[in-house]
Formats: structure tokens, sequence, C-alpha cells
């Protein structure tokens, strides 16, 4: 079924319309309030007593008061509070829209959450907010079932799973993992950087803003000769409706194995985290402003947020609202020598840092997730979920 996302620009005018109003009453105020500096630079040079200014004080504070009561001030300040209102429902409602797509990338039935998306947006286009926040959240208890649901079907643990807290030495391991948060299974990948390159391929072969190249995962490895590989960066899947324009497209910092840096420009000054590898180490940094533009490394891949640091927990909550569901939630981490990239099912952002933090990780950092989860060893471990720019892979030295 295809859902009609309304035309924002009816709501875009409306609020503009108001702005216009409340634009003129704060001309009013600062008038006042410049009348009000320019007489006490008056008063002063007249030496007029100063229980004059008081009473002038008095009397225009009188006046901005009177205005604020009046009617038409009352009546655009819930105008603006309501729209603002919509408008927060109405990011909600594409939050909750992209989550859709992901279930349908990951080839679930979407028909009846689609239905509900489509009736909280006819309460947005009615300027009905009590309704559509109503069904919002309707909406949201629901795609959460239907992730939940999916975990269970799609990450369900082979038989007789091992209880360990220990990262595996080499190769693929599944494991459940102990936190004071609960126990996740973790899906992950262990190689030593003595005799792996991490590199980073890209479908395009440079900056690209619209109608990106993508490729499965599965492409990847192949043309690399990898025997290991994992979903990259956060990007514009071509079905999100705030990708229109963009589509395919990436902004994080990424050098991939041609040497080649993309979104260099616009990643000068960029305060996301970062890992670099170079010979047999591995790099993170808080922020990729804090690395140049090194043609000397493997790799380099800018992605948030950063999950472990020095061995402590780096991310604890807060930020994006997709970081708070249960998931699968992808990364790349390392220990010592050891690097290791992987998926830990079922869990919120804050779960997975809790996770690494638990199995020892020196460093880690979130990759993206969702409808792009995808993990490549002999075959996919997880996913193949939807063809992405850009993938991390383990090739031999």
């Amino acid at each position: 079924m295809k859902v009609k996302i309304p035309n924002t620009k009816f709501i875009k005018a409306f609020f503009v319309s108001q702005r216009i109003t409340l634009l003129i009453f704060l001309i009013l105020i600062i008038t006042a309030i410049y009348s009000v500096i320019f007489l006490n630079n008056n008063i002063s040079q007249k030496n007029i007593d100063n229980l004059q200014l008081e009473n002038k004080l008095k009397l225009t504070s009188a006046k901005l008061n009177n205005l604020q009561n009046q009617d038409q001030y009352k009546i655009n300040q819930k105008l603006k509070k309501n729209i603002d209102d919509i408008q927060v429902s109405y990011k909600t409602s594409v939050d909750l829209y992209q989550r859709i797509l992901d279930l349908r990338a990951r080839k679930q039935n979407t028909s009846d959450l689609e239905k509900e998306f489509a009736q909280s947006l006819d309460y947005l286009y009615q300027i009905n907010y009590s309704s559509a926040e109503a069904s919002l959240k309707i909406l949201a208890s629901d795609i959460q079932k239907n992730e939940d649901a999916l975990v269970q079907i799609q990450v369900t643990p082979p038989q007789n799973v091992t209880q360990s807290n220990v990262p595996p030495s080499s190769g693929f391991s599944v494991q459940s993992v102990t936190t004071d948060n609960g126990s996740f299974t973790v899906y992950i990948v262990a190689a030593d950087l003595n005799s792996t390159r991490v590199i980073v391929d890209t479908a395009s072969s440079g900056d690209c803003n619209n109608n990106c190249p993508t490729l499965p995962l599965s492409d990847y490895v192949s043309r690399n000769g990898a025997f290991a590989g994992i979903n990259g960066t956060y990007f514009c899947p071509p079905e999100y409706p705030s990708c229109a324009g963009k589509t395919g497209s990436f902004d994080l910092l990424v050098m991939n194995k041609n040497k080649v840096y993309f979104n260099s420009s616009n990643n000068v000054y960029s305060t996301n985290p970062a890992v670099i590898f170079s010979g047999n180490s591995a790099r993170f940094v808080g922020q990729a402003l804090e690395w140049g533009r090194d043609t000397g490394a493997d790799a380099v891949l800018s992605n948030y947020p950063l999950l472990v640091s020095g061995g402590n927990i780096a991310y604890s909550g807060g930020g994006d609202p997709k970081f708070a569901p249960k998931g699968p939630r992808d990364f790349i981490a390392a220990k010592g020598s050891t690097v290791y990239i992987g998926t830990i099912s079922n869990a919120s952002m804050e779960d997975g840092a809790k996770v690494l933090k638990t199995m020892g990780m020196d460093n880690a950092l979130n990759l993206d997730e969702g409808g792009s989860t995808a993990l490549w060893y002999g075959g996919y471990k997880a996913g193949p979920g939807r063809n992405i720019p850009n993938a991390i892979l383990f090739v031999r030295k």
C-alpha cells in the first residue's frame, strides 16, 4: 500500500502567517524598551529626579502588561503552541515511518502499520493535535511489537549458545553476554590485526549527493576477496521520505580502499567519532576533526555514537530517539591487536554499550543498523537487509 504523506507547505504557511503577528508584537516590545533606554539617557542628561524615571518605567511596564493581556496576543500564543505541537508530532511521524520502512526492508508485512500511519497523518493534516498524538503513541507501540517479534524470528540464537562475557580470539562466535541490563545474544567476528587488514569499500568512486549507488554486502565481500564484513555508516535509503533529493548518500567522513576521502569538506570540524586502521593498530577518536587526511592509513570511517572509549562506557543514553528502542545494534570494536565486528540482538544503544564494555573492549563504535544490518562470515550471519553505500571488510594480509 502506498502511503501518502501530506505536503508540509500547508503547515509551514500557517506557521509563517502567525509569525508575522508575533513579529509585530516583538517589534512593539523592542520599540518600547528602546524608548525607555532613550528616555533614560535624556533623563540623565537633564538631571530629572529618579522618582520620575521610576514612574515612567512603571508606566511602560503597565502598557506592556496590558498588551500581553489583549485577546489577539493570547490567541497568537495559543496558535503558536498548537503549531509547535503539530510540528513535533510531524517529526515523530517521520521517525516512525522510517522504522516502518526498516521493517519492510527486512521483508516484513507492514500494511497494517501503514494504515495506522496514514490515519495519524490525516489527523495532522486536519490540525488535530490531540488525536494525532494519541494515534502516534499507538503506532509507536505497534511498531515496537513488530520489531520485537522480528528479533525473535530472525536472530533466534542457535541451540546451546555459550554464556560467556569473553570475546573470541578469532573467527565467528555466537554467545550470550550477561550485563546488569540483562543477557544479550552477540554475533561476533574476531580477527588479529597482525594478519588481517581492515578496509572500507564504497559503491561510489567519489562524493555523491543524490541517486548514489548501493550494493549488497555480499558484493563488497566477493569483489575484495574478504572473509568477513559488516555494513558501514548511516546513509539515506531511497524509501525514506526525508531522503528525497539525496538518496543513497552519506555525509560522514570515510576513506575507502583506494585512498579516496569522502565528504572531506563538510567534516573539517566534525564532532562525530571515527575509527582509523593503520597496519596492525586501530585508533578511535572522539571527534573526526582530530584526524587529518592521511592516506597512509588502511581505512577511515566516522559514525556515531562512540560506545566504549578507553575501556569505559562512552554512551549512556539520550541523543537520537532511534537509540532507545530494542533492535539489532551493529558495531566495530578493538581490544589490543584484535578487531571485532558484530551485531547485538534485541538491544537499545545503551544496552549495546554495556555489552561491549562487559566484553572488555578497549574501544567500540556504533554502525548503521535496523534495515541496513548485515554481517558476513562465510555467508550472511545477519541480514542481508537493504543495499548499502559502504562496508567494512576484513581481508587477509
